[in-house]
């Protein structure tokens, strides 16, 4: 008999087949289901984008804004400061002047602080643009892009390689990006004229807020366009301290003194046989402009070793005939070239280094598409607060109210020991108790009762080293010059009342007879036991120059003086301290004059002193 096989031992054990298939299907099922949702996860279709359409967007020809000026009296000082505003000036309208004067040659100091007033007008721009300016950027190419290790010799008398990489730019059609291993400032300059006169090299990277930049090896980039309104034939006549290269809508029309023929391939500029500035002048050929069609115009220039620094750019209209410049410069009176009708701050920049009747600043044709009769942005002015409508002042004889009711008229005296001491009609001196009067006469007579105050004016000086070529025979000097002034009240008397203090700086010129406001600031403040009864009003810090002109002649500023004014809610000076006296008669013209602009005796702006002639640096045309 066999032997039957043992039952396996296993989960299917006292299970039947049907159940046992049953949960295999199910098990099965689940899997199934499992891989499903897995796969669905995974394998999401990927959700695809579009671009937007292209939108066409019109383009508008910029224009220039016309700011319309609204002539107005200065407010009367019966006001108190509120807040910071600005307000407006009428232009000043300086005529052109002739007077006999230089570029500049040993050196002009001047500390500019690191972040540089960006309302500033200099002669190599500013950062406000009045819509058809050219915009101008330096480089140094000592420097790389981050401003760290140079990448030029430097050794401020070895250019060689400093002329190849401007060559390498000429080469590449002007493109900066063949300048991009350089450092570039970061600000930005917006000029219409391209004129200055010979000056210390250090102004230009002072100018773009870069004092610590050596002035050799840098270039000027500016770029503008040019379009006449009425179309126009004429040429331009330069001269550059160290090059200056033009060019127009791709094409180069002046190498100043053929530096760069090997780059170009364009004939050889011939000079003229006159000067502009200390170098003979060179000419483009004629260029003629079709109305209102600008061109695109691109201007180089830039410093080999440092010490002068020069670019003026004049006009000659064809057919126009023009007086001839003092003997022995005899060269003609030409227009410089301008894109709008100067403002007045532009004009002394130029004149503070242009001599006396050598080109024509505020006269000649001007480039634009547009009338440009507009008020430039450079003239307004910044009152720094805006005086607010204040009580008139007291009259002499007025109506006293007392606590009982009664009134009578007096004329006010002084308050002494408790008692408010008055005088009648009849000349009767009165003396009644501070304790009679009524609430509002008691604040009239805070108001005619001011306190005791001592005004101590703080000078604050600091050196600033002028970089310029180490071979230089005459570094300039420079001071950065700061007023304030330290309010004390004498007494602890209570006075509840606001009170406005200004200051003005003054200082003046080595070689003339202007005056030049250096700082103004005007504020208000009260006196409380909070601050001891003791205001504090710090100045701006500005730039004092000395420096020996190329015709040896010192020029630059000094300080002067100053005037301190405190008002109180009536408009009445209560105290003041001023080192010349007829300062207090130029309160008015000194609130509306801009800042760092000259002015005379009488409160009238003028112009800058114009540098005296000299031949000293006149050189031989280097070809004929």
């Amino acid at each position: 008999m066999k032997r039957s096989p043992k039952k396996s031992k296993k989960i299917t054990k006292g299970m039947s087949s049907a159940v046992v298939l049953s949960i295999v299907i199910h098990a099965a099922l689940f899997l199934l289901a499992g891989m499903l949702v897995v796969f669905t996860v995974v394998k999401k279709e990927e959700q695809k984008f579009e671009p937007p359409k292209v939108i066409e967007r019109p383009k508008m020809k910029l224009k220039k804004p016309k700011v319309k000026i609204k002539k107005s009296k200065p407010k009367p000082t019966t006001r108190i400061v509120t807040k910071m505003n600005r307000a407006n000036m009428p232009q000043i309208q300086l005529p052109e002047m002739s007077s006999m004067s230089e570029g500049l040659g040993s050196g002009i100091g001047g500390g500019f602080d690191l972040m540089p007033d960006l309302n500033e007008v200099t002669i190599f721009g500013s950062a406000q643009s009045i819509g058809n300016d050219f915009e101008g950027v330096i480089y140094d190419f000592k420097r790389d892009r981050n401003g760290g290790k140079p990448s030029v010799s430097m050794a401020p008398d070895d250019f060689w390689k400093f002329k190849e990489h401007i060559e390498k730019f000429i080469k590449s059609g002007w493109k900066s990006s063949a300048l991009r291993r350089f450092y570039q400032s970061p600000r930005t300059l917006y000029t219409p004229t391209i004129m200055i006169p010979p000056i210390i090299s250090s102004l230009g990277p002072w100018a773009f807020g870069e004092p610590t930049m050596y002035p050799y090896h840098n270039m000027l980039h500016y770029k503008g366009q040019l379009v006449h309104r009425d179309g126009i034939r004429f040429r331009f006549v330069v001269m550059a301290d160290n090059f200056l290269l033009i060019r127009l809508d791709g094409k180069v029309v002046m190498d100043y003194k053929n530096q760069f023929e090997h780059a170009l391939s364009v004939k050889r500029f011939k000079p003229t046989n006159y000067h502009l500035g200390h170098w003979y002048a060179y000419a483009t050929d004629w260029i003629e402009l079709d109305p209102g069609i600008p061109q695109e115009m691109e201007v180089i220039c830039g410093d080999y070793t440092g010490g002068l620094f020069a670019t003026m750019i004049a006009v000659e209209v064809e057919g126009v005939e023009y007086p001839r410049a003092p003997t022995p410069q005899d060269n003609p009176v030409l227009p410089i070239f301008k894109t709008s009708a100067l403002s007045a701050d532009q004009i002394d920049a130029i004149y503070e280094f242009m001599w006396e009747g050598h080109l024509m600043v505020t006269n000649g044709p001007i480039f634009s598409d547009y009338e440009t009769e507009s008020l430039p942005v450079a003239d307004l002015v910044d009152i720094p607060v805006e005086m607010k409508s204040v009580p008139p002042v007291e009259p002499a004889q007025r109506t006293w109210t007392l606590n009982s009711g009664k009134n009578f008229e007096a004329e006010y005296v002084m308050v002494i020991g408790g008692n408010v001491v008055l005088k009648s009609e009849r000349e009767k001196v009165i003396k009644v108790p501070l304790s009679k009067f009524s609430a509002a006469d008691l604040k009239v007579l805070e108001l005619l009762n001011p306190p005791d105050l001592k005004l101590d004016f703080k000078k604050h000086t600091s050196r600033f080293e002028v970089l310029l070529n180490p071979k230089a025979t005459a570094i300039p000097t420079a001071q950065n010059f700061a007023g304030g002034v330290v309010v004390k009240q004498q007494t602890m008397k209570e006075y509840t009342h606001p009170l406005r203090i200004e200051m003005y700086v003054i200082a003046g010129d080595y070689d003339g007879n202007n005056f030049i406001l250096l700082d103004r600031q005007i504020e208000g403040f009260m006196l409380t036991t909070e601050n001891k009864k003791i205001f504090e009003l710090k100045g701006d810090s500005k730039v004092l120059r000395r420096y020996d002109d190329y015709g040896g002649v010192v020029r630059g500023e000094k300080y002067q003086g100053h005037m301190i004014l405190v008002y109180d809610q009536r408009g009445e000076i209560i105290a003041q301290k001023l080192t010349h006296t007829w300062l207090l008669d130029l309160v008015e013209p000194l609130r509306l004059l801009p800042i760092g602009r000259h002015f005379n005796k009488e409160g009238k702006r003028v112009h800058p002193p114009r540098p005296k002639f000299s031949s000293r640096y006149w050189s031989a045309p280097a070809d004929s």
